[in-house]
């Protein structure tokens, strides 16, 4: 029987940990609708409970509370259950007795002071809340026209790989608008043609890209480049981005009704100006181009993807971006958190929604799901999963928050299998895609 073991620590160092363990009654945590799903929750070997029972309750689609009630682990095993009459995604959340000490979270409870476990029920059928804007195709279509009359101007800047054996270089290309394009790219020091990898990055205000990022992808035998999501240096030292504009650290709300000028618009066209630029290069092998990234950089990845063919796989974990008026239907907001009160963003969302570009999407694709992510919730994650157009993988993760609060036993299931993709496609072989 499979056994997630979730702990709090408590504040107090005197107290001991709490723990208790959770047995799905399916493995999966993958149920048909209607069936019931259920938990068992007991204490771990040697644990006590506190005094007091231990409120739950049961969200639809991670928002809509469907049941609720109180686990009394005093007496023994207990249990939660519920079921869905649709697709979709349950998620179980249970807090200390109230009275007693607060703990605070650790990675693998999802959040301060909880446990979190969650279920999909028929998940490859959760569709959109909305159908794409009628004009999303024309839209992209007249952007990216904007874009191409823009002289591309790539300057390189050589510097230290580190390596004897790797080139590495910053690089600079033009954007619309007056925008710049920053990055870093790493290849083999020898003659050939190579595979292309193209690493977008996760939200946060500016942040310097690591040169490892690319010289450790370009000694397995990458045409590797990694770029900023933002019009700022990639090299420069943190105190450069510390004393950085204070707007820009809320640049997800920038322009947020006004689709022509929406932050996510330069990020995207500055996505789509790097596959190009990979694409003409003398040394791409012209067969390989992934796009790759985490949450964000999974965002921008399948956008990139949907936009560009010259794309020929999608490797991504947890991507943002998906699902942007979920939270107007029933279902968790996840990042960029739209705001869904205010018209203007409700009529700009849908353009930049990843939904939307899946689509377009017949390249193989890998997507990791993390069960209890609040961030990018499964929910949204899943509905995009069932856009794509082309041969595609999940990789579950079932008690796997978002990707910063994850441990490296959480994220195994994207470990392994991005490792088996990215050493296939990177050797020239077909993406090893694995349907369950």
């Amino acid at each position: 029987m499979f056994r997630l073991a979730l702990s709090l620590l408590c504040v107090a160092p005197i107290l001991r940990a709490q723990q208790l363990v959770i047995t799905p009654d399916v493995r999966s945590d993958i149920y048909s609708v209607g069936a019931v799903i259920g938990w068992t929750i007991t204490l771990a070997e040697g644990q006590r409970a506190s005094p007091g029972a231990y409120p739950f309750v049961v969200k639809e689609n991670g928002a809509r509370m469907i049941s609720s009630g109180a686990l009394d682990l005093a007496r023994g095993p207990a249990r939660i259950e519920t079921s869905l009459s649709s697709p979709g995604v349950v998620i179980a959340e249970i807090t200390p007795p109230r009275g007693s000490v607060q703990p605070f979270g650790t990675p693998n409870t999802g959040g301060p002071g909880r446990w979190r476990v969650a279920a999909a029920v028929e998940p490859t059928k959760i569709q959109p809340v909305i159908p794409p804007p009628a004009d999303f195709d024309s839209f992209w279509a007249s952007e990216i026209a904007q874009l191409e009359r823009v002289p591309m101007h790539a300057v390189l800047t050589p510097k230290e790989s580190g390596s004897p054996d790797i080139e590495y270089a910053t690089v600079r290309l033009d954007n619309i608008g007056g925008a710049h394009v920053y990055g870093q790219i790493a290849k083999p020091k020898r003659a050939g043609k190579f595979p292309a990898l193209l690493i977008m990055q996760w939200a946060s205000p500016p942040y310097p890209l690591q040169r490892a990022w690319v010289t450790d992808r370009a000694a397995e035998g990458w045409l590797a480049m990694n770029v900023e999501p933002h019009d700022v240096p990639s090299d420069m030292p943190q105190a450069f981005y510390d004393a950085l504009p204070a707007m820009i650290r809320q640049y997800a709300s920038l322009n947020n009704t006004d689709r022509h000028h929406n932050y996510f618009l330069q990020m995207y066209l500055g996505d789509y100006r790097a596959v190009e630029y990979l694409a003409s290069r003398p040394d791409w092998d012209g067969r390989i181009l992934v796009a790759n990234g985490t949450s964000m950089g999974g965002q921008q990845s399948i956008a990139v993807a949907g936009l560009n063919a010259k794309v020929t796989a999608v490797v991504v974990n947890v991507p943002a971006g998906s699902d942007a008026l979920g939270a107007m239907h029933g279902r968790m907001p996840g990042y960029p958190f739209w705001d869904t009160n205010n018209p203007g963003v409700v009529a700009t969302a849908p353009y930049f929604d990843v939904t939307n570009f899946a689509s377009h999407i017949k390249a193989p694709t890998l997507m990791a799901i993390g069960f209890i992510d609040d961030v990018t919730p499964a929910i949204g994650q899943w509905t995009t999963f069932n856009q794509l157009a082309g041969p595609k993988e999940a990789a579950p993760m079932l008690d796997t928050p978002h990707n910063h609060l994850a441990s490296p036993a959480q994220m195994m299931p994207f470990t392994v299998r991005s490792t088996a993709w990215l050493k296939a496609l990177a050797a020239g072989e077909p993406a090893p895609v694995n349907v369950p």
